[in-house]
């Protein structure tokens, strides 16, 4: 959908302005302590990475009772603290903006690839607005290999505590390698650069009134860029600083939001994945340092309990699901002597998932019932997880994921050929 969604207090602006080579936008909601820092920050790199550029900060905002955009467009930037090498040839515009359309990050997104558009940018980095961690070198790692090397996607490649990301470390991840083709380590980031053709075809999607508007707007952006083979890379940023949340506490929304917005996406683009590709790593740009990590606490004792009790009260629920020869009969060993010493391996996790997602394309369950019954699954995957990596260093918990991923891609060809049976009559919304 392609409709006018910008501010009409926004035209005059725009054309004031003219066209613009970069456009990058952060959106934000009650951003008001940390989103200074991002501008600021956003704004010392393009002067100080691209002066020849003409370029564009654009903060799209929720509706910030806090003053976000206020904090937005005051921050300052110390240029001569930037020693630059050149002094910028034209001015670093911001602007801030209400955007319109249901409540979320999509909505907020669709403001700023309209705006990139309308100045025909030749590209567009998104920033978070809550990033502590963000640098000046952030700017150039997402958005030059667009202007200098034709592409269309770089994505964040970030250091992270071992046991932080849980979601996209045992799910998107490697679901999302093994399905498209693409070993695409963040495909839920956050932070991301777009080539303008890129923007222009996010636009034409007819998708912006719907839940992705609401959640699910960076694993939608992600996946099609990968299944419409979009030329992708990764740029380096080392640690993305946020605050650190224990993996099994308060994520069911968005274990569902998230896990449910890749299944919508396989059927949207079932021809792109069960072609049985071979994935394929990206280019990677940027100096790969180590820093520190924020640690993560896990409450494992919590959730193999959750995990536990999931098995029992839902067994009537899992006997539909889990169609694999064994599969449920495997799962309720795991229940009974506990995850930690059932260990949830990753040939039985990657069937799970398998199972799940066939489960959502045959509407077994009611979607929203399905997704739910996930989490205590989850939460013994993650508990199994921490337990076998307690003394793991960082190198050795991310060889692990290789591993996790091997697995996804080992039971592809099953998946696929039991995807293509036909469903059986009736199924649930």
């Amino acid at each position: 959908m392609t409709g006018p969604v910008l501010d009409p207090n926004l035209h005059g602006e725009l054309q004031a302005i003219g066209s613009s080579d970069i456009v990058v936008g952060i959106p934000s909601w009650n951003n008001a302590k940390t989103i200074g820092h991002v501008v600021s920050a956003v704004d010392a790199g393009l002067r100080k990475y691209f002066p020849e550029r003409r370029s564009l900060i654009v903060n799209s905002d929720g509706g910030s009772k806090d003053g976000t955009p206020d904090a937005a467009m005051k921050a300052v930037v110390d240029e001569q603290a930037l020693l630059l090498a050149r002094h910028p040839l034209h001015p670093v515009h911001r602007l801030t903006t209400l955007y319109r359309g249901i409540p979320g990050k999509g909505s907020a997104l669709r403001t700023i690839f309209q705006v990139a558009r309308r100045l025909q940018a030749k590209a567009c980095a998104i920033f978070d607005s809550d990033l502590r961690s963000i640098t000046p070198e952030w700017v150039e790692l997402l958005v030059r290999p667009v202007i200098e090397q034709g592409f269309d996607y770089v994505a964040p490649y970030y250091l992270r505590h071992k046991f932080d990301g849980t979601i996209t470390n045992n799910i998107v991840f490697p679901l999302t390698r093994a399905l498209y083709g693409r070993a695409i380590r963040q495909p839920i980031g956050g932070d991301f650069g777009f080539s303008g053709r890129l923007i222009a075809s996010y636009l034409e999607k007819d998708v912006w009134d719907s839940d992705v508007a609401r959640f699910g707007v960076d694993i939608w952006l992600t996946t099609v860029a990968v299944a419409e083979r979009h030329r992708m890379c990764q740029a380096y940023l080392g640690a993305k600083v946020h605050d650190p949340k224990d993996p099994g506490a308060d994520l069911s929304e968005m274990l569902m939001q998230v896990v449910g917005s890749v299944f919508d996406l396989m059927e949207t683009y079932e021809r792109a994945w069960s072609t049985g590709q071979e994935s394929e790593s990206l280019p990677l740009f940027g100096f790969h340092f180590h820093v520190g990590t924020e640690p993560v606490n896990v409450d494992t004792g919590r959730m193999q309990r959750a995990f536990v009790l999931g098995i029992r009260e839902l067994a009537s629920v899992y006997g539909q699901l889990f169609t694999s020869n064994g599969l449920w009969a495997r799962l309720q060993q795991c229940g009974t002597e506990g995850a930690e010493r059932g260990r949830l391996n990753d040939d039985l996790w990657a069937a799970l998932i398998y199972d799940f997602a066939l489960a959502h394309h045959r509407r077994v369950l009611p979607r929203t019932h399905l997704l739910k019954s996930l989490t205590p699954l989850y939460l013994g995957r993650v508990a199994s997880f921490v337990a076998n990596h307690g003394e793991s260093s960082s190198d050795e918990v991310e060889a692990s994921l290789q591993e996790l991923c091997t697995a996804f891609r080992r039971l592809k060809g099953n998946f696929i050929q039991r995807w293509r049976e036909p469903a059986r009559k009736g199924g649930h919304p």
